[in-house]
């Protein structure tokens, strides 16, 4: 069976694995069912991390008797670590999102991302074969 490559921004990533968005129901039953092929970096885990620790977001952990450990090792569990890849041509005015557009676009993998300087490119990204998008 061929996995689907995807990259996830962490917004996608808290809604998956903390937030039960139902939007994003389907893309925790693929990753269960692997059905997916989720690619990330080191440096998108350290950032997750960082987003896990914000005053904003250990009390919606707590609320879901999560700890930032259980939601990074979701994230082990279901990604595929690989190398960071070379910027794109590509450029995100956000500069904290570029390292999911340059993997989606090295890798040819799906996007998904709420991030609005992200979705404003989708256009541009289908050009390349790249589809960006908020939910599957």
């Amino acid at each position: 069976m061929t996995r689907e490559p995807i990259v996830l921004d962490t917004n996608i990533v808290l809604d998956v694995f903390v937030f039960a968005d139902v939007a994003a129901a389907p893309v925790r039953a693929a990753l269960e069912a692997g059905q997916l092929d989720w690619l990330a970096t080191l440096p998108m885990r350290e950032e997750l991390a960082r987003v896990l620790a914000y005053p904003k977001i250990v009390p919606r952990l707590a609320f879901y008797s999560l700890t930032a450990q259980d939601v990074l090792a979701a994230f082990n569990k279901h990604t595929r670590l690989v190398e960071v890849a070379a910027r794109a041509k590509l450029i995100c005015r956000d500069p904290d999102d570029q390292q999911f557009i340059d993997l989606a676009v090295a890798h040819q993998a799906l996007l998904l991302s709420k991030d609005k300087a992200v979705i404003s490119m989708a256009k541009r990204l289908l050009a390349q074969g790249i589809r960006a998008q908020v939910a599957i």
